[in-house]
């Protein structure tokens, strides 16, 4: 819930704290925001806009298809990863709160969960995904609307990465747990489909953006076999950035033409940086 955050939360227009009453969060120079019916809050700078983020459309296919389970590995990699955590647990890009939710299931204990996203759809789900999970929809390319210091572990998966922001809200001695796509992910569907691929260079180009501000201090990759009907391959594209770039009938005819169970590689990297 929002009051398991407030403490961390910053103002988006002054950078001050902010402190909530009943659903109203003010900070000392006047500026407040309402919580929304749906537990959310937006802590969106007034000339931000909201065009980038997930649709209800991507947000329910995203739902549906990681509440089969099928991604199950990485929310057991990520949980691993962050054992240890005894402060504020972070998701940039949380989307549904999926992540989030189940490391903080793993931790056990009371420890708050930020869920941040430009999607106010996803994070209707992220609000009510976990009782400890305080939901925030902010852009991950302006500064964040945390406080100095204040997260323990942040987590990034899939989702845009801020170098200089995630520097500042760390905590010395805190962690940044980035979840990304080797080039072997999906490959299945990237080929019967023609989604989109992932560079090979990926890991590389991460680095260097992140390089000034954090030292990545170890690495896994996770890979495991998923088997798909066709319904749960036309929910992959409808979730994420293939959304925007395929043709539905194309699509259609290419569907039709996959096995069915379809196996398909998932294969990601999870990077510790500190």
């Amino acid at each position: 819930m929002l009051q398991d955050i407030e403490r961390y939360l910053a103002c988006p227009h002054c950078a001050e704290p902010l402190a909530l009453a009943g659903r109203t969060l003010r900070c000392p120079r006047g500026h407040s925001f309402d919580q929304a019916k749906q537990g959310y809050v937006s802590l969106l700078a007034g000339d931000a806009h909201t065009g980038t983020g997930d649709t209800a459309d991507m947000v329910s296919a995203r739902a549906d298809f990681l509440a089969a389970g099928h991604y199950r590995p990485i929310a057991e990699a990520l949980a691993a990863a962050a054992a240890g955590a005894d402060g504020l647990v972070a998701d940039l890009g949380a989307g549904t709160g999926h992540y989030l939710a189940h490391v903080l299931g793993a931790l056990g204990g009371d420890l708050p969960g930020a869920a941040l996203d430009i999607s106010k759809y996803a994070l209707r789900r992220a609000a009510k995904a976990h009782p400890r999970i305080g939901a925030v929809v902010c852009d991950a390319w302006r500064p964040l609307p945390l406080l100095d210091d204040s997260a323990d572990v942040l987590l990034n998966v899939f989702a845009p990465r801020n170098g200089p922001e995630i520097r500042r809200v760390l905590r010395p001695g805190g962690r940044l747990l980035l979840v990304a796509p080797t080039s072997r992910h999906l490959r299945e569907l990237v080929a019967g489909l023609g989604l989109l691929s992932v560079d090979e260079d990926k890991e590389r180009r991460i680095d260097e953006k992140l390089s000034p501000w954090l030292t990545r201090t170890g690495q896994v990759e996770v890979e495991f076999t998923l088997r798909l009907s066709r319904a749960d391959a036309a929910a992959v594209v409808a979730m994420g950035p293939n959304a925007w770039h395929t043709d539905p009938q194309r699509l259609a005819d290419a569907l039709d033409a996959l096995p069915e169970p379809v196996e398909v590689t998932g294969s990601v990297r999870l990077s510790t940086y500190r």
